[in-house]
C-alpha cells in the first residue's frame, strides 16, 4: 500500500484527500470526492481514505465497491419494499386460517389472479430464498458501506490536529481575517467558546473549538440497528427461532402440532362458542349491523401430550400428558416456549353418517339393514349382518360438479356424496346408488333397494395458531438502537471551529455536517465583545 507524506509530517494511506492532521489538499487526489480549487472544500469523511474510492482492481476490491455503494443500498431496499408489497396483495399462506389446501385456496376466493400468485409463489413470499437474499443483501450493503466510511472517518477525526493548513482554512464555507484584532480578543473568544461548552485543545497558539462530534456516529448507530434488526428477521426463518404455524383439529380428535418437530400433541377435547344475545338491546344494534350473530367467547378446552418414543416412520407416538387448559383470543396454553393461540373455528362439520338399506317398493321403508360410514376416514365395504354387502365406490367430502364430472373441491366433509354399490346375497352385480345431501338417484332406474340417511354426527373444528418467537429481542434491540441513532444524528451537529494565528491578528474558520445558522449562532456569541467581525459565508470560492 502506498502512502503519502504531507508537509506537515504526517504519513495518509493511499487514496487521502485532506491530510488527516492537517488538512492540506491532495492534489493527486482531489477528483476523489470532487474537490476543486475554486470551489469549498468537500468535508465528508474530512477526506479520509475510503477503500472503495482507491482500490478496483481484484474481484474482492469490485464485491466491495459494488456493496459499499449509497445507490447500492437505496436500489436494494427499493426493490425489497416492491417484493414485500406484492406480499399484501392476497394474504400470506401462513395467514390463512381456512383448513383448504393452499392452491384451492387462492383459486376460490381470488380466482385466476389468485391461482396466478399462488403458481408465482408470492403466496409464501417472505419464506422464499430469493427474498431472504433481498434482505441478507441489504444487511451486506450496511455492514461493508459502513466499514468503508467510519473506519477512516474515525481515524481522521482521531488524529486531527489544530493547526491546519492555510488553504484548508480558506476553503471552508465561514472564514474571516481578523488583521487588527488584539492578544485580549483572542483569548476572549476562546473563553467564551469554552462558554458555549466547545471542548478547546491549543497547539502553539492555534486552536481547535469542537463540540457534537458524537453526532457524527448517527448514521452507523442506525446501521447498526438496522443490521440487528435484519438478523432477527433472517433468524425467523430459523424454526428453532420462530414458529408461526396452523393446524385445525377436530373434537375428540388428537393431532402434531405443527412447528413442534413431533414433540408436541393438542387434543381437542371441547370447543364452546358463546353468542350475544340477539334480543339484548345493548347489543342488537351492532348484531344487526354484522348481519347475524356475533360469537361473544369461544374456546377450546384441550390437553397436551408430549411425545416419550421415539419418532419413526410408520410408527404410533407414545403420549404423556404434560398439560390442560381453555384456549380463547388473546389467552394462549403455554409450553416450552410455545403460545398456542385461539383464532378461527368452523361449526358443525360432518362426522358420521348413518344409512339404512331398504326396498325402493317398500312404502314404509322397512329396514333392510343400517351401516355407519366414518366421513374422514370410510371403510371401503360394509358387510351387514343377513348377507348383504356395500361397497363405497366413490366418495366426495365436499361435493360438485366440475365440467359435468362429479369432483370434490376439498378433503373435509362439508357437503359429502357418495357412490354406493349394493350387492344382495347371491348376486354378483351390484346396484348403483348415488346419494347427496337433497339427492338419491336410481342411475339405472332398475335398483330393487335404496339407501337413506337416517342418522348423521357433527362436529366443530378449532383452529389453531402455534407461535414461537425468540426473535422479539433482535428486533426490539434493533429498533431501540436504529431510533436512538435517527435522534443521535438529528438533533444533534459536529461543530468545529478553527483559529490560525498570525503575525497581524488571526484566521478565524468554521464547519458542521449540518445547520449552519446555529454554527454562525455561536460564533457571533464567540466573538461577542471583541473587535473581530463575523466570518464570511462563502458559499463559492470566486476565481
Amino acid at each position: 500500500m502506498n502512502k503519502i507524506k504531507c508537509e506537515c509530517g504526517h504519513v495518509n494511506p493511499e487514496g487521502t484527500v485532506l491530510c488527516e492532521a492537517c488538512g492540506k489538499p491532495v492534489e493527486e487526489n482531489q477528483h476523489i470526492d470532487g474537490n476543486n480549487e475554486n470551489k469549498l472544500l468537500n468535508m465528508r469523511y474530512d477526506g479520509s481514505a475510503r477503500r472503495s474510492k482507491t482500490y478496483n482492481k481484484t474481484i474482492v476490491d469490485k464485491i466491495w465497491n459494488f456493496f459499499s455503494s449509497v445507490k447500492v443500498g437505496v436500489w436494494l431496499i427499493a426493490i425489497t419494499l416492491i417484493a414485500s408489497s406484492l406480499g399484501t396483495i392476497f394474504p400470506q399462506e401462513m395467514n390463512n386460517q381456512s383448513p383448504l389446501p393452499a392452491e384451492q385456496y387462492y383459486e376460490e376466493n381470488y380466482g385466476m389472479a389468485g391461482q396466478i400468485y399462488y403458481q408465482l409463489g408470492f403466496h409464501d413470499l417472505y419464506g422464499s430464498w430469493w427474498y431472504m437474499i433481498l434482505i441478507a443483501s441489504i444487511g451486506v450493503s450496511l455492514v461493508i458501506a459502513s466499514i468503508d466510511r467510519v473506519v477512516p472517518l474515525y481515524r481522521s477525526l482521531k488524529k486531527q490536529k489544530p493547526k491546519r493548513h492555510e488553504t484548508f482554512m480558506k476553503r471552508q464555507r465561514l472564514f474571516g481575517q481578523a488583521e487588527y484584532a488584539s492578544e485580549q480578543d483572542y483569548h476572549r473568544v476562546i473563553d467564551q467558546l469554552k462558554e458555549r461548552r466547545y471542548k478547546v485543545t491549543q497547539e502553539n497558539g492555534h486552536v481547535l473549538a469542537e463540540k457534537g462530534r458524537f453526532s457524527r456516529w448517527g448514521p452507523y448507530v442506525n446501521h447498526i440497528g438496522l443490521i440487528i434488526f435484519l438478523l432477527g428477521a433472517l433468524l425467523r426463518f430459523v424454526p428453532s427461532m420462530y414458529v408461526d404455524a396452523n393446524v385445525w383439529v377436530r373434537e375428540g380428535e388428537t393431532k402434531m402440532l405443527e412447528g413442534t418437530e413431533g414433540e408436541y400433541y393438542i387434543k381437542n377435547e371441547d370447543f364452546i362458542v358463546e353468542m350475544y344475545d340477539e334480543n339484548d338491546e345493548r347489543f342488537k344494534e351492532s348484531i344487526e349491523k354484522q348481519g347475524g350473530s356475533v360469537p361473544k367467547n369461544y374456546q377450546t378446552n384441550a390437553v397436551l401430550y408430549q411425545r416419550t418414543d421415539e419418532s419413526l416412520p410408520g410408527v404410533d407416538p407414545e403420549l404423556k400428558q404434560v398439560k390442560e387448559g381453555e384456549i380463547r383470543v388473546n389467552e394462549p396454553l403455554k409450553i416450552d416456549g410455545f403460545a398456542i393461540y385461539q383464532t378461527t373455528y368452523q361449526l358443525n362439520e360432518f362426522k358420521t353418517m348413518t344409512f339404512k338399506l331398504h326396498e325402493r317398493s317398500d312404502a314404509d321403508e322397512q329396514s333392510v339393514g343400517e351401516f355407519t360410514v366414518d366421513l374422514v376416514d370410510p371403510k371401503s365395504e360394509y358387510t351387514l349382518d343377513n348377507g348383504y354387502r356395500i361397497e363405497l365406490y366413490d366418495y366426495y367430502p365436499e361435493f360438485e360438479m366440475k365440467d359435468g364430472v362429479p369432483s370434490s373441491f376439498s378433503k373435509y366433509p362439508k357437503d359429502p356424496a357418495f357412490v354406493f354399490h349394493v350387492y344382495p346375497p347371491g348376486q354378483e352385480e351390484p346396484e348403483v346408488n348415488f346419494l347427496a345431501i337433497g339427492s338419491n338417484l336410481d342411475p339405472s332406474g332398475e335398483n330393487q333397494y335404496k339407501i337413506g340417511i337416517t342418522d348423521l354426527e357433527m362436529r366443530d373444528v378449532t383452529g389453531l395458531t402455534i407461535r414461537k418467537d425468540y426473535t422479539l429481542p433482535f428486533l426490539g434491540i434493533g429498533g431501540a438502537i436504529f431510533m436512538i441513532g435517527v435522534i443521535q444524528g438529528m438533533y444533534w451537529n459536529h461543530r468545529r471551529i478553527w483559529i490560525q494565528p498570525k503575525e497581524q491578528g488571526f484566521w478565524v474558520a468554521g464547519h458542521t455536517n449540518k445547520n449552519w445558522f446555529g454554527l454562525k449562532k455561536d460564533l457571533e456569541k464567540a466573538l461577542d465583545g471583541t473587535s473581530v467581525e463575523q466570518p464570511e459565508d462563502q458559499q463559492e470560492l470566486k476565481e
